[in-house]
């Protein structure tokens, strides 16, 4: 006996979940707008102060406006309905955000480790008091966006991708500001470039994370809290349960995740494979969060059984005898 089943809620009544997706597109407006006023506040200072370092976080920051226009275009369309092509709906724009905003970001580190290297060799000393006071400036505004961003981030990649863009921003702004003090103590020009090398180093640091978990979705991986011989054994821990084949667990998008099995169950009415597979459904859910769940039962005997039958009777309907 076959019975498939797919089992797919859309509405999963998580009132947390509603929250953080309304909230992320918000966040997401105001952390664009922050970090396009710092850019264009660490553009100005860079240049009026003849700082490499100031000048390569304005075009980090730059192009990280760029990279939360990306992410927040992402997360509104991940939240349109599924579709007769999108049977799973737009989970998967906030993967592919996530991926395109790392390799911008390493593009960006590349640009900056060149113009480094550029300063070492003919060096030029910045004026460290503006550069340390547009640092702070823009170390301010990062702190607020990144607290805006932080409390959306929960479960989602391309939170988290644009959340790691601020967490960059905030350290480059950092080793600015503390750059800017010594290079007035010192008048050591070599800081400045220096100080740009460190901050790319910090920044391909977290985006290989960001990189690593993208990858790992976009490859249908198994997310690490359900590892497939943990789930094999889950569901064959369950009454009624024979065997588990052709298992597999995927990720759909940022806290959402499918399976799909062959359970081999005993000889059973198809009311009790009813009841078998809404225990496997719960189980699922409650400790794997997996909420899309599809499952194709089989019996131990191929052979023709007539009493593999539905025990429930319609109202009107006489008994089977």
């Amino acid at each position: 006996m076959g019975l498939d089943h797919d089992h797919d809620d859309h509405d999963h009544g998580d009132i947390g979940h509603a929250h953080a997706a309304g909230a992320g597109p918000t966040a997401l407006k105001f952390a664009l707008v922050a970090t396009a006023a710092i850019a264009a506040l660490e553009l100005v200072g860079g240049f009026a102060s003849h700082s490499l370092a100031l000048l390569s976080d304005a075009a980090h920051v730059t192009m990280d406006v760029v990279a939360l226009a990306i992410a927040l275009v992402a997360s509104i369309q991940s939240s349109r309905p599924a579709n007769i092509q999108q049977t799973y709906g737009f989970a998967r724009l906030e993967i592919l955000a996530a991926l395109a905003n790392g390799g911008l970001l390493l593009a960006v580190t590349v640009l900056i480790v060149v113009e480094a290297i550029k300063r070492f060799i003919m060096p030029e000393l910045p004026e460290g008091s503006l550069m340390s006071i547009v640092a702070a400036i823009g170390l301010a505004v990062n702190v607020a966006v990144g607290v805006v961003l932080v409390r959306s981030s929960h479960g989602n990649m391309n939170m988290r991708a644009a959340v790691l863009h601020v967490a960059g921003d905030a350290l480059g702004a950092i080793a600015v500001i503390v750059g800017g003090a010594v290079i007035l103590a010192t008048r050591a020009a070599w800081i400045d470039p220096l100080l740009s090398l460190l901050v790319s180093g910090i920044i391909v640091a977290g985006v290989v994370g960001i990189l690593k978990d993208a990858t790992h979705v976009l490859l249908e991986s198994a997310p690490a809290h359900a590892e497939v011989p943990i789930v094999r054994d889950r569901i064959q821990a369950l009454d009624g349960v024979v065997g588990v084949h052709d298992l597999h667990v995927w990720t759909l998008g940022s806290g959402s995740h499918a399976l799909s099995a062959h359970v081999l169950l005993a000889d059973a009415r198809i009311s009790e494979a009813s009841a078998i597979l809404r225990s496997i459904d719960t189980a699922m859910r409650e400790e794997f969060a997996i909420s899309h769940v599809t499952v194709q039962f089989e019996c131990e005997s191929c052979d023709v059984d007539d009493r593999i039958v539905c025990t429930q009777v319609p109202a009107g309907a006489a008994a089977p005898r």
